[in-house]
C-alpha cells in the first residue's frame, strides 16, 4: 500500500515542479504600445531620437516623413507660437516638439479639454535634445483659439 501511495507521489511531483518552474521563468506578456503618429522631416537627427524616447518609453510610433513640416496635417492646428521641428496625434490630441512620454501619458490620463500639449522651440535636456546642461522649460496645452497654460514645468 505504502508502494502506491509513494508512487502516485512521485508522479504528482512529475507534473506540479516543471509546471512550477515554468510559472517563474514564463515573461508575462507586453502590453500593446500606445500608438502615436508622429510627422518629422528626414535630415531632422533630434526628432529621431524623441521617437526612440517614445518606443523606450511604450509607445508605438508610425512615423512619416514630410519634407516640410508645414505638409504635416496636424500643424494647421498649431498656433505658431508653440511649433517645434516635429508634430504628432493620439487620441485626438496634438503633441507638438519634444514632450516628455511621461507627460503624454499624464495628457491621456487627465483627458483636459485642449487640442494638444507642446515643447515649444527645441530646449536642451528635452526628450531628444539630451544635453550636459539641460534648460527648465515648460510643457504648454493649447485650445482652438490659441490659448495656453501650463501643463508641466521641466
Amino acid at each position: 500500500m505504502k508502494l502506491y501511495k509513494l508512487a502516485g507521489l512521485l508522479a504528482l511531483a512529475a507534473l506540479v515542479v516543471p509546471a512550477a518552474a515554468a510559472q517563474r521563468t514564463a515573461k508575462p506578456a507586453a502590453p500593446a504600445g500606445q500608438a502615436i503618429t508622429v510627422y518629422r522631416t528626414p535630415s531632422c537627427g533630434c526628432c529621431g531620437k524623441w521617437v526612440d524616447h517614445l518606443e523606450a518609453s511604450g509607445f508605438k510610433p508610425t512615423v512619416h516623413m514630410v519634407d516640410s513640416m508645414d505638409q504635416a496635417p496636424p500643424r494647421k492646428s498649431v498656433p505658431g507660437s508653440l511649433y517645434s521641428c516635429h508634430t504628432a496625434t493620439l487620441e485626438g490630441y496634438i503633441v507638438e516638439g519634444h514632450v516628455p512620454a511621461d507627460v503624454i501619458r499624464q495628457l491621456l490620463k487627465e483627458r483636459p479639454r485642449v487640442q494638444g500639449i507642446a515643447v515649444p522651440g527645441m530646449p536642451l535636456g528635452s526628450p531628444g535634445m539630451e544635453a550636459p546642461n539641460p534648460q527648465p522649460y515648460e510643457v504648454l496645452t493649447f485650445d482652438a483659439t490659441g490659448k495656453t497654460t501650463v501643463f508641466a514645468r521641466r
